[in-house]
């Protein structure tokens, strides 16, 4: 089995919701009830919006189409946890977070990817706030009406 490349420190978040005050939430397989909204670092050479669509598709089985992904044009940095930095070039400590989101029919069929997710869960916005482990997922959600479209 070939190791995997590290990651790259620029990663995406996207919060899915329903357009009437609820969000949808993961849970993480690797670190039970801690859940959070669609994750996940940039590839070589791809942009975030390109990132964001595709994190989204592999971790619900939801394929947004063209205009369906907000981009907020923000970004958060923060302090990668020290227990996760070994997927991360030596020395890296800090992660740019670009900010999304995406209105989708709470009826979408979702399929979590069962090797970085275990459950998934409709919630309403300040219950997703309180529930989710990170802080700039829990700013996201909590700035969500700034974003709706």
């Amino acid at each position: 089995m070939t190791a995997k490349p590290p990651k790259i420190p620029v990663s995406v978040l996207v919060v899915l919701h329903d357009g009437n005050g609820n969000v949808l939430l993961i849970e993480r397989a690797d670190c039970k009830n801690f859940w959070q909204s669609v994750t996940g670092s940039l590839e070589p050479n791809e942009t975030p919006e390109a990132a964001a669509k595709r994190e989204v598709s592999e971790e619900t089985g939801i394929y947004l189409s063209d205009g369906q992904l907000c981009n907020w044009h923000e970004s958060t940095e923060y302090e990668i946890y020290p227990h996760w930095r070994h997927r991360y070039p030596a020395g890296v400590t800090h992660n740019t977070e670009h900010i999304f989101s995406a209105r989708i029919n709470r009826q979408t069929p979702i399929t979590i990817c069962l090797s970085e997710h275990t459950a998934y869960a409709w919630l309403p916005l300040a219950e997703a706030a309180e529930k989710v482990f990170s802080p700039s997922n829990r700013s996201a959600i909590l700035n969500l009406h700034k974003h709706l479209f």
